[in-house]
This record gives C-alpha cells, sequence and structure tokens, in this order.
C-alpha cells in the first residue's frame, strides 16, 4: 500500500512536538457495516479526566451507511476512555455509541442494549472474556508470510509457536498487546493460534453452569443469527464440523471437546464449577450482540427472542 511508503522516521519528529496543554481526543464509534470502525480527533483546552468531561459530538451517518442524506447527523455518545497509544498521553481514544437524532441507539448500536440486559443480571456477577482471533494480511493482499504457490504446512506447528519459522509477525503481536496494556484495556493475554473465535462465560456456581448449557441447547437456531453481524451467513463457512469446530445445524457440549458448541474444560468438569466456552461466535462478531444472548439465555426467565435486542 501506498502509506507504507511514507518516511516514517520524519512522521515521528512531528508527533515528538510539544502541544502545550492541549488534548487531543479520538472518538471511535462502530459504523452501519456492525463491522467497522470509524474516528474523528477534536482538540480540547485540557485533558479530560473521565467521560464526564467529554462533550457529545455528531457525524454525518449517510457517510456510514447509518442514515439517510436529507436527515444525516448522528450523535456520538462517549462512553469509555482510554490512554492514546499512539499519540501518547495526555491524548485520548474514546469509545462512543452512536444514537439518532430521536436520541434512539443506532440499529448497529448492540451496546445499549446490552447494557440495560447486563443491569438486569448483575447480581449474578456474570463474567464474560472474548476470545479475539485475527490474521495479518500482506500488502499483496494474502495472508503474510504464506507460501506464493500454494499452501503452508498443516496447523499443528504453529498453535503457540515460536520462531521466525512459524511464529510469523510477531513483532505486530507484541506491539498490539503492549499498545493495550498502556491504554488501560483489559486483555489477558496472547499466543499464536489456528483460526477461528471462542467464547468464554464464568460462573460462581456449578448449578448456574449447567443450567446455562441446557438452555443454550433450546436456542442454538437464535444464538447463530446473532453470533456473527451477516444472521449466521458468515459462520456457515466455518461452523462446518471439521477443523475443530461444531456443525452450524446442531448444538452439542462435552469437556475438552474443541469440535462441541460447547467446551467445558477438564478441570472444571471434574471440579464440577467454573467456567465454559462457547465456540460458536465468529471472528467479526459484535461482542455486545453476543454477550447480550448469553445473559438472556442463560440468566433471564422468559421467551423473549435473543435476537429482539430491546
Amino acid at each position: 500500500l501506498s502509506t507504507s511508503s511514507l518516511n516514517k522516521t520524519l512522521r515521528q519528529q512531528y508527533l515528538s512536538l510539544p502541544q502545550g496543554n492541549f488534548c487531543q481526543v479520538t472518538y471511535v464509534w462502530i459504523d452501519g457495516s456492525g463491522e467497522g470502525l470509524r474516528n474523528k480527533t477534536r482538540t480540547m483546552d485540557s485533558e479530560p479526566k473521565s467521560v464526564a468531561d467529554l462533550p457529545e459530538w455528531n457525524f454525518a451517518g449517510s457517510s456510514t451507511g447509518q442514515s439517510k442524506g436529507h436527515n444525516s447527523d448522528m450523535l456520538l455518545i462517549p462512553v469509555c476512555m482510554f490512554r492514546d497509544p499512539f499519540l501518547l498521553d495526555p491524548n485520548k481514544l474514546v469509545l462512543c455509541e452512536v444514537l439518532k437524532h430521536t436520541r434512539e441507539p443506532a440499529e448497529s448500536n448492540h451496546r445499549n442494549s446490552c447494557n440495560k440486559v447486563m443491569e438486569k443480571v448483575k447480581e449474578l456477577h456474570p463474567w464474560f472474556g472474548m476470545e479475539q482471533e485475527y490474521t495479518l494480511f500482506g500488502v499483496d493482499g494474502h495472508p503474510y508470510s504464506w507460501p506464493r504457490l500454494g499452501f503452508p504446512k498443516p496447523q499443528g506447528p504453529y498453535y503457540c509457536s515460536v520462531g521466525a519459522d512459524r511464529a510469523f509477525g510477531r513483532d505486530i503481536v507484541e506491539c498490539h498487546y503492549k499498545a493495550c496494556l498502556y491504554a488501560g484495556i483489559k486483555i489477558s493475554g496472547t499466543n499464536a493460534e489456528l483460526l477461528g473465535i471462542m467464547f468464554w462465560m464464568g460462573y460462581f456456581t456449578s448449578y448456574l453452569k449447567k443450567k446455562a448449557i441446557e438452555k443454550l441447547s433450546k436456542r442454538h437456531a437464535e444464538h447463530i443469527r446473532v453470533y456473527d453481524p451477516h444472521d449466521g451467513e458468515d459462520n456457515k463457512r466455518r461452523l462446518t464440523g471439521r477443523h475443530e469446530t461444531s456443525s452450524i445445524h446442531d448444538f452439542s457440549s462435552g469437556v475438552a471437546n474443541r469440535g462441541a458448541s460447547i467446551r467445558i474444560p477438564r478441570q472444571v468438569g471434574q471440579e464440577k464449577c467454573g467456567y465454559f466456552e462457547d465456540r460458536r461466535p465468529s471472528a467479526n462478531c459484535d461482542p455486545y450482540a453476543v454477550t447480550c444472548a448469553m445473559a438472556r439465555t442463560c440468566m433471564l426467565e422468559g421467551d423473549e427472542d435473543v435476537h429482539e435486542l430491546e
């Protein structure tokens, strides 16, 4: 790409310039695709101490797939603030919810409804952890360091791998890890993986864990529809029952079974308490939509469809 050939040393010279008491605050939000991120930056006269110090903002939703041109303005509502690992202190990154001009949540704003559900179940103390896997691509559009012709060796040597001939792009992984820690993002660890994504969920009691899996088994099809941004179409290509995936058509669970919909770690199976792993969400899922569906099914009584987020 043309940007990769720009002089990064010169860029760093300008980024190192003093900025006085001013603070650059970058607002980040999910666009109309439900997968892409957008951002815009504003200058503040001083460093904000919390989201309460941040004003609402707006953007042209017609350019992000979130509104029509005749009524384009959408609202950005700051909800969480982080240190900026790119521009460094005192600058900030801010996650925002998107609201319509009526102050109703945008269609791609699943955080709003997720927050309401989490408020209802907070006394149960649910724990969620997303394992976000990603693949590095070269400027030629191919996976980074794949053979020019053909395919790499079978996946066995690459899981938790080390070495220049196996852990390709490790510098990027390590930099990403440090950037998350600097920003204040709660990241628990990293390792070289295979391909896919898994979802972890912990409870304090074994009773809830067993009841949760039973409830999930009854709403498999409903969950599949919210486990990727395209109502399950993306997961049709991944959940084939091969390569340590379950079948998209059938619900299954098992101890230490990575080919099941729900994997119960062996230690959890022995101790009868702990967490389980939902292996069905796609790598491009919206974590708010997924955790909302999990909480609704496992912890709220009633027959409401998990796809109805209000």
